[in-house]
C-alpha cells in the first residue's frame, strides 16, 4: 500500500508542476507531453484511489487554480512514476447556456483514476497518449 504521507508530498509537487506546465507551455506542448509513454501496466483499484484522493485534496487546498485539466495532469505524471498506465481523456460539451466547456479525466487501462465521475455527458475529443 501507497503510504500516506510521502504521497501527499508527491501530490503536491505534482499538481504544481502540471499547473506550471499548463501556465506556461501552449496546448499542443502539454498534449505532447501527456501523449508520451504509452506502456506500462493498469493501476489498481487501490492505487488508482490513493492518487485520485491525494490530487483532489490539493486540488481544493492550493491557492492557485488546480481544476480538472491540472489535476488529472498531476495524476497522470504520478501514476506514470510508478510505471502504470496513465491516459488522459479530453473532452468537450454544452452547459446550460449553451456554451462550450471542456473536462479532463484519467483513466489506467479500465481503472478510473481522477474526474470520470460524469465523463458520459462529455464528447471524447482526444486522449492523451492515444489508445
Amino acid at each position: 500500500m501507497i503510504r500516506r504521507l510521502p504521497l501527499l508530498a508527491e501530490a503536491l509537487a505534482m499538481l504544481g508542476l502540471a499547473s506550471l506546465l499548463i501556465a506556461v507551455l501552449s496546448f499542443r506542448r502539454v498534449a505532447a507531453l501527456s501523449a508520451g509513454r504509452a506502456s506500462g501496466t493498469p493501476a489498481t483499484e487501490p492505487q488508482a484511489r490513493a492518487i485520485a484522493r491525494a490530487v483532489a485534496a490539493w486540488g481544493r487546498r492550493v491557492p492557485w487554480r488546480a481544476v480538472c485539466f491540472q489535476q488529472g495532469l498531476a495524476a497522470q505524471l504520478m501514476l506514470r512514476r510508478r510505471g502504470l498506465a496513465a491516459a488522459l481523456h479530453y473532452g468537450a460539451a454544452r452547459d446550460e447556456k449553451g456554451l462550450l466547456i471542456a473536462h479532463v479525466w484519467v483513466r489506467s487501462g479500465d481503472v478510473d483514476v481522477i474526474g470520470c465521475e460524469e465523463t458520459e455527458r462529455y464528447g471524447l475529443l482526444a486522449v492523451f497518449p492515444r489508445t
